[in-house]
């Protein structure tokens, strides 16, 4: 059987990738993952991780939807107290 890319078959990227999508060091990352703030780590050998890029993608959603509502939060009590 083979795999094409609509298969649903997750894509992986490495720690250095995930540091670039996310405008992380691999520092913040690897810190983000151990407080449980980041998606888990996929282990692929002795000394090799990667991310699932969809989880990765969804967490950067994640933060952009918490500024967006956070923002419009304060809008909004600024409306009322005008």
């Amino acid at each position: 059987m083979s795999m094409h890319a609509n298969d649903n078959t997750p894509t992986l990227v490495s720690l250095n990738d995930a540091a670039r999508m996310t405008s992380l060091s691999r520092t913040m990352v690897n810190r983000y993952r151990a407080e449980g703030r980041f998606p888990s780590a996929i282990p692929l050998g002795d000394r090799r991780i990667a991310f699932i890029k969809g989880e990765v993608t969804s967490w950067i959603q994640a933060r952009i939807d918490a500024v967006r509502q956070e923002g419009a939060a304060v809008l909004a009590e600024a409306s009322r107290q005008v």
